[in-house]
């Protein structure tokens, strides 16, 4: 089963908002193709990529207004432009990281531009195609369309403090909301035609280069989102909207304290009930999108922490059992076998893997969790894996690998300055360097090892530090702001990765 889904390859991992480009964020237009064509060059068949729903809290792709619509900000504006949807117009000077609260007023207002300019042409060519999306996509596109244009009815307020009609979802109120917005609907509704349409397009081309697209599912929705205000029925909520309890992970190699996600937790007996039908549409939508997918926190599924609401942190949570196998066996009989990566990490017991090894799912691993005091450290190293496994140097949420090796350890997780000393040696003494550049030594090791799938963040191949961290869990800002420059990926870089590849049959 292995070797027929995930032969041995490798790949990039690298956000679409991380590409260049003159609007301030990455999207998907010429610097996408041009990523693209740097994979196939430096013989990667693997373009790994985070969730590209559309992002709320902190800007984090993991708390998102829809787990079925996409991010309109990666929307490529260019490309309206020869529709006769948009005329040229100068964007205002960004940086080289993402300011999203500039970046978010340019792009939504030129995307309201494209649409309304759309919306007055009902014999434009793209008509009928935009009215088989809208019937084709209205199980879900219905109630975003319509919890996005509340919402900006309710100066961005959270849906459980908007008008307690709308917020219970009152038919009347409903109905009343449709009428009154209805042109805000067919705008959000042409942003996600737009965005679906490119995104084919890019996946199509990948295609065609022999590279596959790996996805992200998170666990778990945000509170804030059309998912939850829809289906509240799914969640434990109280009669207000509220989470009774919330998500998170117990005290962790980030933080102390553990990871209060704060995510509103499923009810997993009524989903059951439904046999699992809004977790099969949702995987059902993310394989339009993606070749695979990385299903995150993996061990939430066989059991999760739950943390009472209004907690100030998660250590006051509790393991409580999930669906287990029970789900993955109502997808795999609605949808086939599954092309799962299965993101292991963390407090993995015996339970976890038992489910994965059910099912076929590769595990991870991480380089930079090898060499330090985690009881588990030893399962990081590449002498301990096994072919049905994906190893990293490092994830989104890691530092980069020259980041991690020069850092104190003080800011980023719970090590101490002794702990990263011993690493160092440790690191040094097993992978057998000195002075080489501990980028491509990490990336050599993975690329050698016998996992089955090895993957680089983008990052570690550019040997950049933390400046370019994507992530620091637990902190609330700062993060998904990173991006790298026209002219970094040159010939000499894919040069590097295609011997590597070559020597080790990738």
């Amino acid at each position: 089963m292995w070797t027929v889904k995930f032969p041995r390859s490798s790949g990039i991992l690298l956000h679409i908002t991380s590409l260049p480009g003159p609007d301030g964020i990455g999207d998907l237009g010429p610097a996408a193709y041009h990523f693209a064509d740097f994979l196939a060059e430096s013989s990667q068949s693997i373009w790994q990529v985070l969730p590209v729903n559309p992002t709320g809290y902190g800007d984090s792709p993991y708390q998102c207004f829809s787990a079925f619509a996409g991010n309109p900000l990666l929307i490529d504006l260019a490309q309206l432009q020869p529709q006769g949807l948009l005329t040229p117009s100068p964007p205002p000077p960004f940086s080289c990281y993402i300011d999203y609260g500039t970046v978010i007023n340019y792009k939504l207002a030129e995307l309201r531009r494209a649409a309304e300019a759309f919306l007055s042409l009902p014999s434009h060519p793209l008509r009928g195609d935009f009215e088989l999306f809208c019937r084709t996509h209205s199980a879900w596109l219905d109630d975003y369309a319509l919890f996005m244009a509340c919402k900006d009815a309710h100066h961005g307020a959270m849906w459980s403090e908007w008008d307690p009609p709308l917020r219970r979802r009152d038919p009347d109120a409903l109905r009343h909301a449709r009428s009154r917005y209805s042109r805000e609907l067919e705008v959000f509704k042409f942003c996600q035609f737009i965005f679906f349409r490119q995104w084919q397009a890019l996946k199509a081309y990948c295609q065609k280069l022999k590279i596959r697209i790996m996805g992200d599912i998170p666990i778990y929705v945000a509170h804030d989102s059309a998912d939850v205000w829809a289906h509240p029925e799914l969640f434990h909520l109280n009669q207000n909207g509220k989470p009774t309890v919330v998500a998170g992970v117990p005290p962790d190699y980030f933080s102390a304290t553990g990871q209060l996600w704060g995510n509103p937790i499923y009810r997993w007996d009524v989903l059951a009930a439904s046999g699992y039908s809004w977790w099969i549409d949702r995987f059902r939508a993310s394989l339009r999108l993606f070749d695979i997918v990385r299903l995150d926190h993996f061990r939430g599924f066989e059991a999760y922490w739950e943390i009472p609401g209004g907690s100030p942190t998660a250590q006051t949570g509790r393991w409580v059992k999930g669906p287990g196998s029970a789900l993955f066996r109502a997808l795999q009989s609605e949808l086939g076998d599954l092309p799962i990566l299965a993101e292991n990490l963390g407090v993995i017991t015996p339970e976890v893997e038992a489910i994965r090894h059910e099912f076929g799912f590769p595990g991870m691993s991480l380089l930079q969790f090898a060499f330090g005091t985690d009881p588990q450290g030893p399962s990081f190293r590449p002498h301990n894996y096994s072919r049905d496994l994906v190893a990293y140097t490092g994830g989104h949420d890691n530092d980069t690998t020259v980041g991690w090796w020069t850092s104190s350890g003080s800011q980023d997780s719970t090590r101490s300055s002794d702990d990263v000393r011993r690493e160092r040696e440790f690191a040094k003494a097993y992978l057998g360097f000195d002075t080489q550049p501990v980028n491509w030594v990490f990336i050599r090791a993975v690329l050698a090892s016998v996992a089955g799938i090895g993957m680089i963040p983008l990052q570690d191949v550019l040997a950049l530090g933390s400046e370019a961290r994507m992530n620091l869990p637990g902190s609330l800002s700062g993060n998904w702001r990173w991006r790298y420059q026209a002219g970094d990926l040159t010939s000499e870089l894919s040069h590097r990765l295609k011997v590597l590849s070559a020597t080790y049959d990738r």
